[in-house]
């Protein structure tokens, strides 16, 4: 399995496991959506290597000097950052990978941000979301809520999403870190929720991850 360079990230197995799948290797082109300060966007341009280009696309403005902070210190020069929302996603080329984790549950249209990353990528290309079943999380049995997210269970409804664009679904799971005690776990639960679950069991949201291809123009 690819070892991601993910620092303190619970969910990085699903990311590593979908780019195995997809067979990422160098020269490709990526962008990631809700890039925020980068650390997916510097890790996928480690990979594509200095053939490759990602950009890192985040509506806020602040995120741009982030991500160039992160692939500065990483070394990673072919990461290029721009303000723009998912709504608005518009790119100097077409891509080989168009990538968001946790950012549609944010967004006002989710169909419209995927439908923005699927015109952005060249035929063939994938397309790979992650979203959260946020009230399948659990905290000492209890379900788990995320009341400031406008879509908080779209992970549920992301392979119907991906069917709804025209794009060929090749892959769809879901998975979920668990745990007890003090751990990573926790520690991202405490993150979150500012509470910490002392040695109660936590299963985080299942994040569901689905990898959509663009048809070519003869298919």
């Amino acid at each position: 399995m690819i070892e991601l360079g993910l620092r303190n990230d619970v969910y990085r197995r699903p990311l590593s496991t979908a780019l195995e799948r997809l067979g990422l290797e160098e020269g490709w082109r990526c962008v990631d959506v809700g890039a925020g300060a980068g650390d997916v966007s510097v890790a996928l341009a480690a990979m594509v290597g200095i053939t490759g280009r990602v950009y890192a696309v985040d509506s806020d403005p602040r995120a741009c000097d982030e991500v160039a902070r992160a692939a500065a210190e990483a070394g990673e020069a072919q990461v290029f950052a721009l303000t723009q929302s998912g709504e608005d996603l518009q790119l100097p080329e077409t891509v080989d990978l168009a990538f968001c984790r946790f950012l549609l549950m944010h967004v006002i249209e989710p169909l419209e941000v995927l439908k923005k990353m699927s015109e952005a990528v060249r035929p063939g290309g994938f397309l790979v979301a992650q979203e959260p079943i946020t009230s399948a999380g659990r905290i000492a049995g209890a379900a788990m809520s995320m009341p400031g997210a406008r879509h908080p269970d779209i992970g549920s409804m992301l392979p119907g999403l991906v069917v709804a664009l025209g794009l060929e679904l090749t892959d769809a799971w879901a998975e979920a870190p668990a745990g007890a005690g003090r751990g990573a776990v926790a520690d991202y639960l405490e993150e979150l929720t500012d509470v910490h679950p002392g040695n109660d069991s936590i299963v985080l949201p299942p994040l569901v991850t689905v990898i959509g291809r663009k048809r070519s123009a003869r298919a």
